[in-house]
């Protein structure tokens, strides 16, 4: 008589039921390769600063994961995931050329001990590990995360013409002075936003080259690690809303209008933010309702920082701010049980 083989096990686990053939490694290595462009547009525009920088932030998130884990945690070493490169790498991006070594390492000790490991490591880490280093760097460090150097190949603020009162300022910090001192001029701004398309404006080492950006991006959206549905609603909200509430001109059908909301869509971090950092997996919204309401949010606290707030920039707490709203996007946003009848 043929010996009876046992029955197959079911395995029950908790929602969200996906399944797909990518592993973390290979996507966060792909998500790492989609960085390189950005990366040698840093280096291009801020020489072997950025490279001594981005090392340096990679070595201490290393670091510390290991030392966690290895040592506090008791368990096998979990850096062949790559997760915390990718987070080293992020966080370098959005560091100033010219910040202190020692305030990167300080950075990449925080975005991995406590935006991370803090709470129990990758896929439960509610907020953005690098954007977390980089509040914590702002907020301790205020002076020397808002101290910006021109590029090699240009001035700071990209401007054809600069402007000697906002001469050293970035594009951003460029735009929110002339608005509030009354010499903005639209067209001083036009010819800028070449500069913020290739990169060669001043600001953090990474978040400058919008093309760089969108050619990365680009190999994401490709293997399908990345949607559109956060990162058109994030870029678009932003754009409309500065399109019509532009501060300057009440017709929003105006050149000044269009040149407005163009310029703040590639200045900034909010190429970066969009592309990079509000699509992470773990700390935005399941369902693609979910990720538009997400990027609907971070576009609309991005307008808001940015147009009233005292800081130029506003995409690095607004996203982490909507990362703390995500489970409630997740619970209201679901679809439907099917079968299920409403009391």
């Amino acid at each position: 008589m043929a010996e009876e083989t046992a029955p197959s096990m079911l395995h029950v686990s908790t929602s969200p039921h996906i399944r797909h053939n990518e592993t973390v490694p290979s996507i966060m290595l792909f998500v790492i390769i989609a960085l390189v462009p950005s990366f040698i547009a840093s280096v291009w525009f801020f020489g072997i600063r950025s490279i001594i920088l981005t090392l340096v932030s990679i070595l201490f998130c290393v670091a510390t994961e290991w030392v966690i884990v290895r040592f506090l945690l008791k368990k096998p070493s979990t850096l062949s995931d790559y997760s915390a490169i990718l987070t080293g790498i992020l966080l370098a991006f959005n560091l100033p050329p010219d910040l202190p070594l020692w305030m990167a390492a300080l950075g990449g000790v925080v975005a991995i001990g406590i935006g991370k490991m803090a709470f129990g490591g990758l896929g439960n880490n509610f907020i953005n590990p690098a954007l977390a280093g980089r509040a914590f760097l702002l907020a301790s460090y205020p002076a020397a995360m808002t101290t910006f150097c021109p590029t090699r190949q240009g001035s700071i603020n990209g401007l054809a013409q600069p402007i000697d009162a906002i001469s050293q300022a970035t594009p951003l910090a460029a735009f929110k002075e002339s608005l509030a001192n009354g010499t903005f001029q639209a067209l001083d701004f036009q010819a800028a936003i070449p500069n913020l398309l290739t990169g060669n404006v001043g600001g953090c080492i990474g978040e400058t080259s919008a093309i760089a950006l969108l050619i990365g991006a680009a190999i994401l959206w490709y293997k399908r690690i990345i949607g559109f549905s956060i990162t058109m609603t994030y870029i678009g909200v932003v754009f409309l809303l500065f399109w019509i509430f532009n501060g300057v001109t009440s017709d929003i059908l105006s050149s000044d209008a269009l040149i407005i909301a163009t310029f703040q869509i590639f200045s900034g971090g909010l190429m970066l933010g969009a592309l990079f950092m509000a699509t992470d997996m773990v700390t935005s919204p399941i369902t693609t309702k979910g990720r538009i309401i997400f990027g609907i949010g971070c576009g609309v606290l991005t307008f808001l920082i940015r147009k009233f707030g005292g800081y130029p920039e506003g995409v690095s707490y607004s996203i982490l701010l909507m990362n703390l709203v995500v489970p409630l996007i997740d619970r209201y946003s679901r679809p439907r049980l099917y079968g299920k009848v409403s009391a």
